[in-house]
This record gives structure tokens, sequence and C-alpha cells, in this order.
């Protein structure tokens, strides 16, 4: 198993778990595989449900209450109620709340760490998601005060930069004001997921009107059946200024192993991929 340095900075990012649509063994493995590796932070980018029902959230608890130290989640537009339309529209995010955390906001900063969850699940969009104008000014609010030295981080479920294959899918909404927000609060990282599949680069190859270098990991399905073309996945993110380095840990062959390894180094704010 591939490991980090000692005192290191390191994020386990998952996401799109559907619970109600689990892979047990899949389940099993990773939680064994984080309380092995520690991370800083375990950040859950949303969709921890299929269809938004208590016992499908209950056990999506029960999997976070078994993750080592800090876990940060948000909601994805699965944790929203589908058929149940009152709920959908007048409580959307009451069993998240409920089950998950009641803060949809959440906020984790420890040291030279600072990362934070903004929902973009939304009643009315079903599939696709959306950020509101009091979600880009608490991105300012709550980044801008941090000092240079803290590795600053946006954990959302839905995308803002498309697959390379993909060039046209629904991005989150409101997403350009977001990432000028991020980008000058100084943050350097966006983790997301929706998509199912795993993929990281700059998201200046999309967004050609940002000046500042911001990096995108967007991961897989972590342990559910509904794959899209590839095996559950995570990414496993370490940071180690100037040089941050995105594992994906993929399951094969009945446990998770190293499917590919970026490591991108930041010289005069410019993100650059380093070679292997």
């Amino acid at each position: 198993m591939s490991g980090s340095s000692a005192g290191a900075t390191t994020i386990a990012h998952i996401s799109d778990l559907h619970f109600g649509r689990e892979d047990p063994p899949v389940v099993e493995a990773l939680v064994a595989e984080l309380s092995a590796r520690g991370p800083t932070l375990v950040a859950v980018s949303g969709d921890l449900t299929q269809r938004a029902r208590p016992r499908e959230f209950r056990a999506a608890r029960a999997f976070l209450d078994r993750l080592p130290g800090a876990v940060l989640v948000v909601p994805g537009n699965h944790d929203v109620p589908l058929w149940d339309v009152f709920s959908r529209f007048a409580r959307p995010l009451r069993n998240s709340r409920r089950f998950l955390t009641p803060d949809v906001a959440p906020f984790f900063h420890r040291e030279d760490l600072a990362v934070m969850g903004v929902n973009t699940a939304r009643s009315w969009t079903f599939k696709n998601g959306r950020i509101s104008w009091e979600q880009v000014e608490a991105i300012r609010a709550r980044f801008a005060p941090l000092p240079p030295r803290v590795f600053k981080a946006i954990v959302t479920h839905h995308p803002f930069m498309p697959m390379p294959d993909d060039p046209e899918p629904a991005l989150v909404g409101r997403g350009i004001h977001a990432l000028q927000a991020a980008e000058a609060a100084g943050v350097d990282l966006l983790l997301a997921g929706h998509l199912h599949r795993n993929f990281s680069g700059d998201v200046r190859a999309h967004h050609l009107s940002l000046r500042r270098s911001m990096l995108v990991a967007q991961a897989g399905t972590a342990v559910s059946l509904r794959t899209r073309g590839e095996p559950n996945t995570y990414n496993w993110i370490t940071v180690e200024a100037p040089r941050l380095t995105i594992e994906v840990r993929g399951w094969q062959s009945g446990g998770f192993d190293t499917l590919s390894l970026a490591t991108w180094v930041k010289r005069a704010e410019e993100w650059g991929r380093e070679s292997p």
C-alpha cells in the first residue's frame, strides 16, 4: 500500500457512495484502508444515498462513524428526495441534516489546511446543481482572512470543470462566480464528484478568464455498483508545499491499489504537473 511522508497533510477524497446501491466488500475494504492510512481529513463530496431514504442515510451514517479522524460531508442531488414531492421542495435536506450533519456549509481548519464544503444540491434542478450568491460571498469570508501558508480547498458535489472527453456536461450553476471568489481568496484545490469518474487538472483549461491557477480533482464512485466504465475509486491527496500529489486508488482483485499518481508543483502561484 502506498503511503505518504511523515508529517504530511493528507486528504482522502471519497464521493458518490450511493448507499442503497453499495457493494459491501468494497465498503469494508475502504473502511479498512482509510483506518490504516489515517488521513488528516476525509472529504465526502456528496451522493451518500441512492434515493434519500432514511434506511440509506442510516447506512451512510454507520459508514461515516467507522472512518478515522475528521470527516467533512456535503450532500449531492441523490440526497434530496426524488419521489416525495412535498419533502423535495419543502424540506429537501431534512434527512441529510438529521442523519449526516446539520451543517450544510461545513468548514475544517487545522494548522496549514482549510477546507470548505459548499452544498450544490437543489430541489428544482433534479440532477444538476447550483451555487447561491450567499455561498459565493461565504467563500470570500471564510478564506480571505487566512494567511497564505494555509492550503485552501473547496468541496462540492457538482463539478466546476468537464472531463476531457466530455466537453459540455452540465457544470454547477453560477460556478464561474464561485471560482472568481475562490481565486481572490487564494483557494488551490477544488474537490467534486457527480460524474463517477476521476480526473485532475488546472481549472483554467476550461475557464480561460481566470488568472490564477487552481487544481481540480474529480473522484469516481467510491463504493457503489453504479460505476461508469471505471472501477470504484477514491483520491488520496498529499499536500507537502510546494507539491501536491493526487493518487487515485482503485478497487482491483479484492482490494484497493494505485491506479495513477499525479504530482503538481506550485511555482510563482502557478501549478505545473511534474514529470514522472
